[in-house]
């Protein structure tokens, strides 16, 4: 019999049954991919973490992250989750951890204050992928229920990645964003098409305390929509620098994003954007994170 130390964490929130859960095995070590699927699929949250602790190597821990139906390269808000979980678990204080990822070896910076933690995920490199135009941009429009007229005047359409891409959609009207319905099947056979398999619809929201306010829909992964994701507006804040439409004058751009809203999970992130000669250099984001619960599974 092996047992398992598995946890439920409601990430980007400090509010239990908000945010963006995710599924955390803490000692993955001996789990085969097939049972870390067959995991993801009991938990049925859009990301399960699986971290497997190193000795010997120039990194810490590797995690393994899949959805209810694959295994994905990097996640946000499951690697918020997981460095919550195993800070918890283990009383950690501020700390380091580099962890291997399928976007690579990346530190994750762990704040300890006030008895409870914030984690910093540094993310991957920043990729700027193709623009969507002409029927690739017209099936997109049509399976959100968009037209040209919403979307952002002088903000491209456009595939961006800092280890796990999502295309970046900026429209007009934060009403219009809460109450798209879009057509899953469409977006899923568009994925296909332009390799990549997240949308990220956003507002912009200048006056209020967040500048960002989002929805994200992946269903060629399983998700139909993620409540609040680290990998897309970790890309967004690139964007926003890349194309000037933030003060890129100093060395850093922060901001935060809010999202979930329209499935009454809300949470916020925080995203730095590292400047260099007017361009992002690097990104992070950071969250607090609340467990739901802690079981044991037994196998």
């Amino acid at each position: 019999m092996r047992k398992y130390s598995c946890y439920q964490v409601d990430a980007f929130t400090n509010e239990k049954l908000a945010g963006n859960p995710a599924g955390v095995v803490l000692n993955a070590g001996d789990l085969t991919a097939e049972e870390m699927q067959k995991i993801a699929r009991e938990f049925n949250n859009s990301e399960t973490a699986f971290l497997v602790p190193e000795c010997g190597k120039p990194y810490d821990v590797t995690i393994h992250y899949f959805t209810p139906t694959k295994e994905v390269p990097i996640c946000g808000h499951a690697t918020i989750a997981a460095h919550y979980a195993a800070a918890v678990e283990n009383q950690l204080d501020t700390c380091r951890i580099f962890q291997k990822t399928g976007a690579g070896v990346l530190p994750v910076d762990i704040i300890h204050h006030n008895g409870d933690y914030r984690i910093v995920m540094t993310q991957g490199k920043i990729e700027f992928g193709p623009v969507l135009d002409g029927k690739n941009l017209e099936k997109l429009l049509a399976a959100l229920h968009l037209s040209q007229s919403d979307l952002l005047k002088d903000y491209p359409v456009q595939i961006v990645s800092t280890g796990h891409s999502k295309v970046m959609i900026g429209i007009r009207d934060s009403a219009l964003l809460n109450c798209l319905q879009p057509q899953l099947q469409a977006l899923e056979e568009l994925s296909g098409m332009i390799q990549c398999n997240g949308y990220y619809v956003f507002t912009i929201d200048e006056a209020g305390s967040s500048l960002i306010h989002g929805r994200m829909f992946a269903p060629a992964i399983g998700i139909a929509e993620d409540p609040v994701t680290g990998n897309a507006n970790g890309p967004l804040g690139a964007y926003l620098v890349h194309y000037g439409k933030v003060d890129c004058s100093g060395s850093e751009f922060l901001f935060q994003a809010r999202q979930g809203e329209a499935m009454h999970r809300p949470g916020t992130i925080g995203v730095r954007v590292s400047i260099e000669n007017g361009e992002p250099a690097c990104v992070q984001v950071t969250g607090g994170a609340v467990i739901a619960f802690h079981t044991e599974l037994l196998l």
